[in-house]
C-alpha cells in the first residue's frame, strides 16, 4: 500500500484535527466568556463614522452606571481607544502569562494592541492568521474577571477582525454605527448583509454625527443630513438604538483623553450617549431573554 493509499484510510483524512494548544485555548476562551454577561460588538461599514468614540463612551457610560465593563480594542492596525481614554504604557503580565487589563477606573478596564507595543507609533505588518491569533489571545490570555459588559471595538469593514470576533464570541450582540449620509449607509447595508450571512445577533443601529449642535445658540444644523440610520433600521426590521449629534465638546474631550460622558460640562452629545447606554443595556437584556426563549 502506498503512502497516499494509507492516508486515505486514516480516520482523520479530510478532517482538520485541533492541536492540543488550540484545544486548551478554546477552553480558556470558553471559561473567560462564561464570566461575562453581555458582549457588545461595535462595528461599522466604513471608517470615519466615529465608531471608536461611540464604543469608548458607551463603555464609560455603562461603567458610570455601576456596571463592571471591559473594553477590548481589536483594531490591530489603527487602535484609537488608548488615545480616547488617555491611557499610556504597556500591559502587565501576571504569573502564568495572564495579561492584566489597563484600569481606567474602578469599573472600566481596557485592552488594546497599542498597549502591547514598546513604541506606539510602530506599524503592525500582520496578515490574517496573525491577527486572528492575537484576537483570540485578547480573550484567552487576559484576566478580565467577572464583567457585566465586554465592549469590543472593531476596525471598519467585514475583514479578518470582525470575522474572528464573531467566530470567537458567537453570542456577541452586534451594534452597527453609521452616519446619516448615503455613502455611509451603503457600507452599512453590506455590514448588515455580512452579519446576516454569519447568523450573528444584531442588537441594532446607531446614527452618529446626527446633526451639528451650534456651541453658540445651541441650534441644530443638519450638516450630514439626519435620520438615515433610523430609516435603514426600519427597512431591515432592526432596532434603532439612538442618534448622537456632532458636538464640539466631544471633540475637545476626545483630544484630552476623557470620554464626553464623564465631563462636567453640559453637552448634547453627552446626554445622547448616556441615553444610548441605557438603551443598549435594556436591548441586551431583551435580546438575551429572546434567545433563551427560543432555545427552551
Amino acid at each position: 500500500m502506498t503512502d497516499k493509499q494509507e492516508c486515505k484510510t486514516c480516520p482523520s483524512q479530510g478532517k482538520s484535527a485541533k492541536s492540543p494548544a488550540k484545544t486548551i485555548q478554546d477552553e480558556l476562551i470558553s471559561s473567560t466568556l462564561s464570566k461575562i454577561h453581555y458582549k457588545i460588538f461595535v462595528m461599522s461599514g466604513k471608517g470615519g463614522v466615529g465608531k471608536s468614540s461611540v464604543a469608548v463612551n458607551l463603555a464609560a457610560a455603562l461603567a458610570d452606571m455601576g456596571k463592571k465593563v471591559g473594553l477590548l480594542d481589536v483594531d490591530i492596525h489603527g487602535p484609537s481607544v488608548p488615545h480616547l481614554l488617555g491611557i499610556k504604557g504597556q500591559l502587565d503580565v501576571e504569573k502564568g502569562s495572564i495579561v492584566k487589563p489597563k484600569k481606567y477606573n474602578e469599573n472600566l478596564s481596557v485592552v488594546s494592541m497599542e498597549s502591547l507595543l514598546k513604541d506606539p507609533d510602530q506599524a503592525i505588518l500582520w496578515r490574517g492568521p496573525m491577527k486572528t491569533s492575537a484576537i483570540r489571545q485578547f480573550v484567552s490570555d487576559v484576566g478580565w474577571g467577572e464583567l457585566d459588559f465586554l465592549i469590543i471595538d472593531s476596525p471598519p469593514g467585514t475583514g479578518d477582525e470582525p470575522m474572528t470576533v464573531l467566530k470567537t464570541i458567537p453570542d456577541a450582540l452586534c451594534m452597527v454605527v453609521t452616519t446619516p449620509q448615503e455613502i455611509s449607509l451603503a457600507d452599512v447595508r453590506k455590514s448588515i448583509n455580512f452579519l446576516q450571512y454569519a447568523k450573528a445577533n444584531i442588537l441594532g443601529i446607531v446614527e452618529n454625527m446626527s446633526g451639528l449642535i451650534c456651541p453658540h445658540c445651541q441650534g441644530e444644523v443638519s450638516l450630514f443630513k439626519k435620520g438615515g440610520g433610523k430609516e435603514l433600521a426600519e427597512k431591515y426590521g432592526l432596532t434603532f438604538l439612538g442618534a448622537i449629534p456632532l458636538d464640539p465638546v466631544s471633540v475637545v474631550a476626545g483630544d484630552l483623553g476623557k470620554p464626553v460622558v464623564l465631563i462636567d460640562e453640559p453637552s448634547p452629545a453627552k446626554d445622547s450617549l448616556k441615553k444610548l447606554a441605557e438603551t443598549v443595556e435594556q436591548a441586551a437584556k431583551d435580546s438575551l431573554e429572546a434567545v433563551s426563549t427560543v432555545h427552551k
